[in-house]
């Protein structure tokens, strides 16, 4: 797994036009990730067209973006960027017509993906690139019913894909390599941190690593170990002010000193055969169910989702300005 490289790869089979012209993406799927990418494109400077099938999409939708534009504003909004740039369309081909990019967010169901990229792929332009939000299916599994399936690819984001950086793309087997390398630069243009994997691996990379560590905490919270509170304590006070800044691997490669990683695994690398972790999944039984809707309650402490999405914005973006990847504000700059 690599990171794409700066430069700008040429206008590929898949598109007629270059990433950095794109000017129109359709968003189908308008939930909280389909959402939150409408959102991100429309603060980038796109024009964008959605379709939800559910009858309230269009309220939701500019609810949605309109809650997250605060954020997004003090993120920094591209030349021309407005809300008013959005049209919910009635027809799924309707918002595919003029596409020069897509980008599926639908339901995890591997059926209804199936169908829709089929769908998509009959409706959208000819060469234009289309991008699936799934979070764990493989495109090979997805791409069985296109007619073209060169041109489908994941382009995984992370939520709220408005404001956490980091999207990973990867082909299926039936995919262009040229699609990839085309999606992958556009999503560099409209600003994602960009992984382009160069094999499928099931859950990607990131939800990998967050589905262990997930596993582990409600094996603690079933066996009495630790609460939901002190879990997420022991993450945003410890290792996640590390991993915010260089990630695990080089935090470890730290541990070893002037050593590096080898000298850490010299000295720790036997521990790792210690029975720390437990891997396996737990029963999600009704017990382990309450027990951790109760405790995320307890955390809550009173406050509603919305004071809760609000209060993560703000320290997503403190963090960012923290670490130098967010340029600072005037008035933080003469302090």
């Amino acid at each position: 797994m690599t990171v794409i490289p700066s430069p700008a790869p040429p206008p590929g089979p898949f598109s007629s036009c270059a990433p950095e012209d794109v000017r129109r993406v359709a968003c189908v799927g308008a939930g909280v990730i389909g959402g939150g990418w409408a959102a991100h494109f429309l603060a980038r400077g796109y024009d964008v067209t959605a379709w939800d099938p559910s009858p309230d999409a269009a309220v939701r939708l500019h609810r949605l973006i309109a809650a997250a534009w605060p954020a997004l504003e003090q993120l920094g909004l591209a030349d021309g960027a407005s809300q008013d740039r959005l049209t919910v369309t009635a027809t799924l081909e309707e918002a595919v017509a003029e596409a020069q990019f897509v980008q599926e967010s639908a339901p995890e169901k591997l059926g209804l993906k199936r169908d829709l990229l089929a769908r998509l792929d009959a409706a959208a332009p000819a060469g234009t690139v289309i991008a699936s939000s799934t979070s764990g299916y493989p495109m090979t599994d997805m791409q069985t019913q296109a007619a073209d399936p060169g041109r489908l690819v994941v382009g995984h984001p992370f939520n709220p894909p408005y404001l956490i950086p980091l999207v990973e793309v990867v082909g299926g087997e039936r995919t262009d390599p040229a699609a990839v390398e085309w999606a992958s630069r556009f999503y560099e243009v409209a600003g994602k941190s960009v992984i382009t994997m160069d094999r499928e691996v099931p859950g990607f990379i990131a939800n990998r690593l967050q589905e262990a560590l997930w596993r582990e905490a409600l094996h603690m919270v079933a066996n009495g170990e630790a609460t939901v509170a002190e879990i997420d304590a022991s993450i945003t006070e410890g290792p996640g002010l590390r991993w915010a800044v260089m990630g695990p691997m080089l935090t470890f490669a730290l541990a070893g000193g002037e050593g590096g990683m080898a000298h850490m695994l010299d000295h720790f690398g036997p521990s790792l055969k210690s029975p720390w972790t437990r891997l396996e999944a737990p029963e999600l039984d009704r017990a382990l169910y309450e027990a951790v809707v109760a405790g995320c309650d307890e955390a809550a402490n009173g406050r509603s989702i919305a004071d809760l999405v609000a209060e993560r914005d703000r320290g997503v973006i403190d963090i960012l300005r923290a670490t130098g990847r967010l340029p600072r504000t005037a008035e933080e700059a003469t302090r």
